[in-house]
């Protein structure tokens, strides 16, 4: 999960929001409320390599200092690769992909720029670089290689595309660099082809490494937390998060044959992901305490004289979309971030995603979603108010036992389990229904907080944007209005004057906190609510033909 103030802020709201339903209930008048991974080490970051005794892994030297321009020399020729859904530069020192805009994705809403992934600016670096290190490598920390170019401009027009560079070493050794891609798609294929056309074997590794200066992002507010940094995945952990602050304090150095190393940000993910058949090695390091790195590096390949190896990778760029990712690699779905209700946030979202797909709007889409899962509560907030109102029947019995038996609490306490048992009352009634409920409604909090499917999208009239605050704050007060009726459906408690005045001010706290919360959040809150309120009036409603005195009047 994010923050543990992020948590528990949020978990206030919720639980405060509940305890607000359950007290308007229950205080009622003449009612009284009863990982060990041991192939993982860590280094100082004084070294600066990583810890591989064939060689290292080159990003010291090309990296920016601090926000001064990137150095002429340490820049190619430019190669731009244009796909129905991709627009990225690469650059042919090293073949790094140095840019990359995603065309489906506004930078804002109703802007013409694209979203901005991968860029190589002033103090603001973020850049996917790949190479090929060892003894016969041709990338360093002296320099990486140059290769040649075909083109300049690669533009897809026949569902699939390949970008190929070229370079040859000194001893006839031919290098080619190949950049595949596929129409609709984010992952890009890295494939190196090497020739060996040396008199002797030859020995070299691939690296993939993802490099950001740490300060270029936002990690969200506590309203709304967003996370900002790397994660990776390997054999013994299927998802962690990997903050700045911890790479800077120990270093990745893990072997393992599955898993990918990333950065994420909101609602996008770039990601390396390795051929999963062999024991590659996640690494991490923080260059010129500026630029954070994370990346892989596969086994020592041993290429003999005159014959061909083929060394694949894959680099992912775009939006955390769960299908696309859990489809090219194991856990990497992972990345849009449920926290520990990941188990349960799945189906939720699964279930918003297909009734999107029936009203092909996604505020829709949330109301609709409010209401099957406040359906299917339902049996458990009808035995919430009836095990409250029948506490509430029992209120008269239990202040004579307070009379009859003073301060003997254990006589008192006997006292009471057995009207409980003779009544048929279960004390927690009303109280376990609530505990069961709160899992659900912070899942569901957080599919909406972290699916990219709400950026930009719009619900009707004035909320253009489910995924930023309402412009106007009509869902905040609506949503509050809607909690000033749920107090309303009861009459004004005989309860402690104090607890009194702060459940008053409830609705009033819950509007301001609401102001600054995306606005399809607050939709469903709001849609929530409405349903409370004709759960409640259904419910009170059978218990009075019963007989049962609900509301005290």
């Amino acid at each position: 999960m994010n923050s543990p103030r992020s948590i528990l802020f949020i978990a206030f709201l919720v639980v405060s929001f509940f305890l607000f339903q359950t007290w308007m209930v229950d205080t009622a008048p003449g009612t009284q409320a009863p990982s060990n991974t041991t192939s993982t080490s860590t280094t100082s970051n004084s070294d600066s390599t990583v810890p591989e005794p064939q060689g290292s892994v080159p990003g010291d030297s090309s990296v920016p200092d601090g926000d001064s321009p990137v150095a002429k020399t340490n820049t190619g020729q430019l190669v731009e690769v244009k796909t129905d859904v991709l627009d990225i530069v690469i650059d042919a020192k090293g073949g790094d992909i140095v840019s990359a805009k995603l065309l489906e994705f506004a930078q804002s809403l109703d802007s013409e720029q694209r979203f901005q992934l991968l860029q190589r600016e002033p103090g603001n670096l973020y850049i996917a670089q790949s190479g090929l290190i060892g003894p016969d490598g041709i990338d360093s920390s002296g320099g990486r290689a140059e290769f040649s170019v075909e083109k300049t401009e690669y533009v897809m027009e026949n569902g699939t595309l390949e970008v190929p560079l070229t370079y040859q070493k000194a001893d006839g050794t031919v290098v080619k660099k190949i950049f595949s891609f596929k129409q609709g798609q984010y992952d890009v294929g890295v494939r190196y082809e090497i020739l060996n056309n040396a008199n002797e074997a030859q020995q070299l590794q691939f690296y993939g490494q993802l490099q950001q200066t740490m300060t270029a992002g936002e990690g969200g507010s506590m309203i709304m937390p967003t996370y900002f940094g790397a994660a990776y995945s390997h054999d013994d952990d299927k998802f962690e998060k990997y903050d700045f602050e911890d790479m800077q304090d120990q270093r990745l150095n893990v072997s393992t044959q599955t898993g990918w190393v990333s950065m994420l940000e909101h609602y996008f993910v770039s990601a390396w992901i390795p051929t999963q058949q062999q024991d590659n090695r996640l690494f991490s390091r923080v260059a010129d305490n500026s630029q954070a790195i994370i990346g892989v590096i596969y086994p020592m390949e041993q290429i003999n004289a005159g014959e061909t190896a083929v060394i694949e990778s894959t680099i992912y760029l775009g939006p955390k979309d769960q299908d696309s990712m859990a489809a090219l690699v194991e856990n990497l779905d992972l990345t849009v971030d449920y926290g520990f209700l990941w188990w349960l946030a799945q189906p939720i979202f699964k279930l918003l995603q297909f009734l999107q797909s029936l009203v092909l709007n996604w505020g829709l889409a949330i109301i609709l979603t409010t209401v099957v899962v406040k359906a299917a509560l339902f049996p458990l907030t009808k035995a919430q108010y009836v095990s409250m109102a029948k506490m509430r029947m029992l209120q008269p019995k239990m202040t004579a036992m307070r009379e009859r038996y003073g301060s003997d609490r254990q006589k008192m306490s006997q006292a009471m389990m057995k009207l409980y048992k003779e009544e048929k009352v279960n004390p927690l009634g009303g109280c376990l229904p609530m505990l069961l409920q709160l899992p659900i409604f912070l899942a569901l909090y957080w599919v909406l907080l972290e699916s990219v499917e709400l950026r930009h999208s719009e619900f009707v009239f004035w909320i253009q944007d489910l995924s930023t605050k309402d412009p106007y704050y009509i869902l905040p007060i609506l949503m509050g209005a809607s909690m000033f009726l749920m107090q309303k459906l009861q009459p004004t408690p005989t309860a402690d004057p104090m607890q009194q005045k702060l459940f008053q001010y409830m609705p009033v706290i819950f509007t301001v906190f609401f102001l600054w919360f995306p606005s399809g959040l607050v939709l469903y809150w709001l849609v929530s609510n409405l349903i409370t309120i004709a759960q409640m009036l259904i419910i009170y409603k059978g218990l009075e033909k019963k007989g049962i005195n609900v509301r005290g009047k």
